[in-house]
């Protein structure tokens, strides 16, 4: 099922790794010579675009079950990079939405990536029921 970006539809979309996180895919999710990681007991985060008026990062959890979801989150960011709490878990699709309208080039820059992910076999776009 085809769900296009930036559509209502699209912000309903997960992408779901296809496997459990290990140092293999660890490797694999690096983007724009970030890594994720871990925060929490199973819960990791990456920055992805970080500016002074809005941030989104990738968070990566068992969120859905058994099956581990790739995200987003927000961060408050104190006295410059200080992070200090991060928002609830945004839907894959949704934050993509998100970040396309802040800026366009970075979330193609991103959507490539999850491709990227998917032809490695890596990953899954799922919607969410």
């Amino acid at each position: 099922m085809e769900v296009t970006p930036g559509t209502e539809q699209f912000t309903k979309m997960v992408f779901k790794l296809n496997g459990d996180l290990d140092d293999s895919t660890i490797k694999s999710l690096e983007y724009n010579d970030n890594r994720v990681e871990e925060i929490q007991d199973g819960i990791f985060v990456m920055p992805v675009y970080v500016e002074e008026q809005f941030n989104i990062f990738l968070v990566v959890s068992k969120l859905i079950e058994d099956d581990w979801i790739v995200a987003f989150t927000q961060a408050t960011i104190e006295n410059g990079s200080e992070i200090t709490d991060l928002s609830d878990p945004i839907p894959t699709g949704e934050g993509l939405n998100m970040l396309g309208d802040q800026n366009a080039d970075e979330a193609n820059q991103l959507l490539k990536y999850f491709e990227t992910l998917v032809e490695a076999k890596r990953g899954e776009w799922r919607l969410i029921q």
